[in-house]
């Protein structure tokens, strides 16, 4: 019975820890959206892997990602793209709605990347 109270205590202790960060985590995952949109709105492979990502954060049941696509992004993509996972993870707002024109934009993304979804 110790082992599982420490397990809980360990488990309680990370979760109170992540609250504790959850405004850097949102700042940073904000931050990173707002890199991360306008490469996902140009025309490139890259483009169109964070326009997917953007899109299954956003809704993935109606927009699914594939993640073994992140592997083509540049590192740097990549890591905003974790920082953006980061801040979803308890989201306090919907991604689309961290951006000024989100909804716009997401919209814009949907046209492009999931053109689909719209038939």
């Amino acid at each position: 019975m110790q082992t599982n109270n420490r397990t809980l205590a360990t488990v309680i202790a990370g979760a109170q820890a992540h609250q504790q960060q959850q405004p850097i985590i949102a700042l940073a995952g904000t931050q990173a959206l707002y890199r991360l949109v306008p490469i996902a709105l140009r025309n490139s492979n890259q483009s169109r892997v964070l326009g997917r990502f953007l899109l299954g954060v956003y809704n993935g049941e109606d927009f699914p990602f594939e993640l073994s696509a992140l592997r083509s992004l540049d590192l740097a993509l990549f890591e905003d793209c974790l920082k953006v996972l980061m801040m979803d993870y308890t989201p306090d707002l919907e991604v689309h709605e961290r951006i000024q024109g989100g909804s716009q934009i997401w919209q814009q993304l949907i046209e492009k990347w999931a053109p689909e979804s719209l038939e």
